[in-house]
């Protein structure tokens, strides 16, 4: 098989390759693997026909059922740009002997700095500030300083995080540099066990933390885990980040805890459904910070991501496919 697939010219498509390249990285090593037909997006009843010729099949979001692998009679491997596998049903691809193969670890430090970047341009109100400088409110102030709203310093609170896996670690790791105190509630604590981090069951993490932070991956035993009873236990000016999944929170709880403002605020980088409708119940709403799903996307990350990728293709057509998650 080795030597066969290195000698076969192989059909590459990319079905929505603007995620991972807008524009600023280079698509020269994918294309040296094969003949690459390369779409920026594809519409979901597009995706049989522009898959068709397709021996090797890249998707970020794009979704891959079991309706469309039965017209992809061609397919032989599919790579999913990203650690997220939901959009394939590989089970489906198990069945026709399609091995799936993500990418793991390119984010880690990207999601670290948003969760901070977030954190700290809400703990300082920088962007409250900006406005209010380009308003001219400094050049009218009779002192060389003004507060709009007292903030405090990181230092010696207690960070929360849900999840501590390798960006759990690493924000568990920011968090100890700003002098914070670490709590974690995690699967293995044994496992994963951090020198001055200490593990406690749910409820405890959101009732002594004074940030928290999610990062477990998503799945049908924590949907919706961040509802009314956790939101109930959390400190009354506690701030709640998600740069993980958006399906983790009960978006109408979290809504109803930020309207009567029982918490400090939720600073979010997903949501449950992405894009959001333009109506979604957490918008506009002045206790909530929302950024587009971007934590992720550093342009060093994306490189990161794009190098993985080359290598999931080169393995599998070397005979030994790697990152496989349906194995």
């Amino acid at each position: 098989m080795s030597g066969a697939n290195l000698k076969k010219r192989h059909e590459i498509v990319v079905t929505d390759g603007h995620t991972l390249n807008p524009g600023d990285l280079s698509w020269r090593k994918l294309q040296s693997l094969g003949n690459l037909a390369l779409f920026e997006h594809t519409p979901a009843g597009e995706m049989a026909a522009r898959a068709a010729a397709a021996t090797i099949l890249i998707v970020n979001k794009a979704p891959v059922d079991a309706s469309l692998l039965a017209q992809l009679p061609l397919l032989e491997c599919i790579c999913v740009t990203a650690t997220g596998f939901n959009n394939v049903d590989i089970a489906a691809a198990k069945a026709r002997g399609i091995p799936v193969c993500n990418a793991v670890g390119y984010g880690t430090d990207s999601v670290a700095q948003h969760v901070f970047a977030l954190l700290l341009a809400w703990r300082n109100q920088i962007h409250a500030y900006q406005s209010s400088v380009a308003a001219g409110d400094w050049s009218r102030s009779r002192d060389f300083c003004y507060y709009l709203k007292p903030f405090r310093e990181l230092a010696g609170q207690t960070m929360g995080i849900y999840g501590f896996g390798r960006i759990g670690q690493k924000v568990a790791a920011v968090a100890q540099a700003f002098g914070m105190n670490v709590l974690a509630c995690h699967k293995h604590p044994e496992r994963d066990a951090m020198p001055g981090v200490k593990f406690v069951d749910l409820e405890a993490l959101f009732a002594q933390s004074d940030v928290i932070s999610l990062h477990a991956p998503l799945g049908p035993e924590n949907e919706g885990i961040v509802n009314k009873n956790l939101l109930s236990r959390m400190k009354s000016d506690a701030l709640l980040i998600n740069t993980g999944r958006g399906g983790l929170i009960h978006e109408g709880d979290l809504r109803e805890a930020l309207l009567q403002k029982s918490i400090g605020g939720a600073l979010l980088d997903v949501l449950s459904k992405e894009p959001p409708l333009e109506e979604h119940p957490l918008s506009g709403l002045e206790n909530c910070l929302i950024t587009p799903h971007i934590a992720w996307a550093s342009r060093e990350a994306r490189e990161r991501l794009m190098e993985i990728t080359v290598e999931n293709v080169q393995a599998f057509l070397a005979g030994t496919p790697q990152n496989v998650v349906n194995a």
